[in-house]
């Protein structure tokens, strides 16, 4: 039988129990025993990046908010040109520290891709900091969906204030796209007061899953 190996633990700012394990060649991270990713997974991640990056400008400036376990920024990268500059949020320096530590072979060797910058920071409040018109595209990942699993202060940037700051922070026809966990039908009808149209987008966390498990908004400014 494979054995299940806690590699690391930590915790969160609001005092949970952050873990990262290995089984069998697969790697897990959870909150609370909460399963919150696996490099098992990583579909709808990559379909988040691909929706956000569609017809990219050159040099192209572009947010993540949540390296996780960087398949998002896997898929950026290989997307966008050699001068584009790739700013990564992470609010948990220890999920930093894992991707560089124990995560190599998987993704870990792009924290340090001559595009991308690391910012160990709140990505709510990079947004608001940057001002406007600042990225082509804003990809944020930071939680488990608009209801928050890591960390209760993610809300804000679910909320009125949080998809103003996001709105005005991107390049006019730039895109941002959120991930969740599951549908949430008052989340995308905020989103829609603010942009006039978002588009709700199934994601699957397996290229031959059977059904979408994860849904994407999609939202352009004007």
């Amino acid at each position: 039988m494979k054995v299940t190996t806690t590699l690391a633990t930590s915790t969160t700012p609001d005092g949970e129990s952050l873990v990262l394990q290995e089984h069998d060649g697969s790697y897990f991270m959870k909150v609370r025993g909460v399963p919150l990713m696996s490099t098992t997974a990583s579909s709808s991640e990559q379909t988040m990046a691909e929706l956000a990056c569609s017809d990219l400008p050159p040099c192209p400036r572009i947010l993540i908010g949540g390296l996780g376990f960087g398949f998002t920024l896997r898929r950026v990268l290989e997307l966008c040109p050699p001068d584009a500059i790739v700013d990564v949020a992470e609010l948990l320096p220890v999920v930093v520290e894992w991707n560089r530590e124990f995560l190599t072979d998987v993704n870990g060797k792009l924290v340090d891709d001559p595009r991308v910058q690391i910012h160990i920071h709140d990505v709510a409040e990079i947004i608001k900091r940057v001002g406007k018109d600042r990225y082509h595209a804003i990809l944020l990942d930071v939680d488990n969906s608009p209801d928050p699993l890591v960390q209760k202060g993610n809300a804000g940037l679910y909320d009125g204030g949080g998809i103003a700051a996001a709105k005005a922070a991107l390049h006019s026809g730039g895109r941002v796209v959120y991930w969740s966990a599951n549908q949430d039908k008052s989340f995308a009808k905020s989103l829609g007061k603010a942009y006039g149209k978002v588009e709700v987008v199934g994601a699957k966390a397996y290229p031959k899953a059977k059904r979408f498990t994860h849904t994407l908004f999609v939202a352009q400014r004007d």
